[in-house]
């Protein structure tokens, strides 16, 4: 990707484009590209100055998400066919598949990647510069940008789309709902650290070709702990952890250590190398009713909730909702074009939350329940022991079963007798 190119400038030395993208994470990035790709105008910014920097997320997938996001195997930097669930306690299980399960990213490099796809058609990437505010002047919007020298620019564009994620810089936070009736509306915080080590060869081989977690309260107390590979020699250890309104949260470090020590080899621990530290926040509701456009300010990945809670998992999602968002976002730039007015553009964007309500599936909100209720409950002995019997009733089942819960949400595979458990009726 070529430094900084310049887009068009327009009147008064506006920059200029049909679509300015804010946030060059896999959602973010796979928009602009998408929309370039459809010879739209398009403008994408980030605040990072070097994409592959920061590179938060733990970036577990299946393996069929490949294909699906037309992503290239040079983005993958492990392979896996085995599920390891540790805890509660020393508690260990293991499933393993014949054939590869799934992949676990290089999170920089993919948003490189998409970054320079949206470049490769013809759009326009800005890093190192922050969106810090947005007005209104008749049908267009005017987006002041903060450069790390700290000088302002400005974007002059038909149409914004706000994909910073949990921080929603644009389009803002929901308006909290009070009582009862906010608890699957408002947002759900959780925050968590990973570490990139270097380890010895015997270590590696241990942790190999298996997304791992640890579950339990002696583990990581409202929340989990896991052990991914990447490339030999090299594995990403990290934890998550919901955060309890109004409540200080305790450091991250010690529960990392605590991993650190009970996982890893002693003898191996004088030639460990950790090699990036990186953390980030989730903040996704449960019903995701959240606003997900302003007029011509859009919403998009987790700035309308597409992180799902059970697993912190958010790539295929945030990539899924760049998917039902260019088509549509597509049809109201023509419209615009065309000059066929205000309205006709407004209502192809109208159809937006239904159809990513569609995409993500009945499921999405079970499974935030069943997250809130399982995290929230493992503060002591009744939750581990309520987490027991459910994994005890997976151990007859094959890795693949465990995929298909795990990432597909199928929980109604387990029946009757499981259900009570997943719901926390019992």
């Amino acid at each position: 990707m070529s430094p900084d190119p310049s887009p068009s400038l327009g009147p008064g030395g506006l920059l200029t484009c049909e679509v300015l993208v804010v946030g060059a994470g896999p959602a973010g990035g796979d928009l602009a590209a998408q929309l370039a790709r459809a010879g739209i105008d398009v403008c994408l910014v980030d605040q990072l100055q070097d994409l592959t920097k920061s590179a938060f997320s733990s970036a577990g997938m299946p393996l069929a998400a490949m294909p699906r996001y037309g992503l290239p195997a040079e983005l993958v930097g492990a392979r896996w066919d085995s599920w390891r669930l540790i805890g509660p306690g020393d508690q260990w299980r293991d499933w393993r598949a014949t054939e590869p399960l799934g992949v676990v990213l290089q999170f920089g490099a993919l948003r490189r990647w998409l970054a320079d796809q949206c470049q490769s058609w013809g759009g326009t990437v800005r890093l190192g510069r922050r969106a810090v505010a947005i007005s209104h002047e008749d049908e267009v919007l005017i987006t002041r940008l903060r450069g790390r020298d700290g000088q302002i620019e400005s974007v002059r564009s038909a149409w914004v789309v706000d994909a910073t994620g949990h921080s929603r810089s644009l389009i803002g936070d929901p308006e909290p709902v009070p009582g009862p009736r906010g608890r699957d509306r408002n947002l759900i915080s959780a925050v968590g650290v990973e570490w990139l080590m270097q380890v010895p060869e015997a270590t590696w081989e241990h942790w190999r070709g298996k997304l791992s977690f640890c579950l339990g309260s002696d583990w990581v107390p409202q929340g989990y702990g896991w052990v991914f590979p990447m490339q030999r020699g090299q594995i990403k250890l990290g934890v998550c952890r919901l955060e309890n309104p109004g409540q200080v949260a305790s450091p991250l470090a010690p529960l990392m250590q605590s991993l650190q020590h009970r996982l890893l080899d002693p003898q191996s621990r004088g030639s460990l190398q950790v090699l990036d530290r990186h953390g980030g926040r989730v903040r996704s509701s449960i019903r995701r009713q959240e606003p997900h456009r302003r007029g011509r300010l859009i919403a998009l990945g987790d700035a309308v909730s597409t992180a799902n809670l059970l697993g912190g998992e958010g790539i295929r999602h945030a990539l899924e909702s760049s998917r039902v968002l260019a088509p549509l976002l597509s049809e109201a730039v023509r419209i615009d074009r065309a000059g066929l007015g205000k309205a006709g553009a407004m209502k192809a964007l109208d159809r937006y939350p239904r159809r990513l309500h569609r995409a993500l599936g009945w499921r999405w909100s079970l499974s935030g329940r069943i997250a809130r209720r399982t995290w929230s409950s493992l503060t002591g002995t009744r939750g581990d022991e309520r987490l027991s019997r459910v994994l005890k009733g997976l151990e007859q089942q094959r890795a693949e079963d465990l995929s298909a819960l795990l990432f597909d949400y199928r929980f109604e595979r387990y029946g009757a007798r499981m259900l009570p458990y997943l719901l926390g009726w019992r």
